[in-house]
């Protein structure tokens, strides 16, 4: 089973910038299709970003599309979130996930493997 563990969270003013990253151990990112969600305050968990299965195709949330980038590192076997500017409304814990699916599925269910989580506070 893969493990994923997120890292670069942390506390930035609004327009800011941060990169997360999602490194995985007992499996290969690209074998995945990849996702990240984010929890905020007292809502539910909600999809930010998915790249499917060796990249072939990226899928945004439109509250992120234009702000936020996926890539990888395979030699690193890592996965990391560029978001720029940033806005109050971004805080959240976010989280790493991969899915055995084909496509980018949206749903927190349709993901198989999750990380423990980063906060990520935007403040105005």
């Amino acid at each position: 089973q893969v493990q994923l563990g997120e890292s670069g969270g942390g506390l930035v003013q609004a327009g800011g910038s941060l990169r997360l990253s999602c490194a995985a151990s007992g499996g290969t990112v690209s074998t995945y299709t990849m996702g990240w969600f984010r929890q905020p305050p007292g809502k539910e968990r909600e999809f930010v970003a998915g790249l499917s299965r060796s990249g072939g195709s990226a899928r945004y949330a439109d509250s992120v599309r234009g702000r936020f980038t996926l890539s990888t590192d395979n030699a690193k076997n890592t996965l990391f979130l560029q978001m720029n500017s940033l806005k109050p409304e971004d805080t959240a814990v976010y989280y790493c996930a991969a899915s055995f699916s084909w496509g980018v599925p949206t749903t927190a269910g349709a993901y198989n493997f999750w990380g423990q989580g980063t906060q990520v506070t935007v403040s105005s």
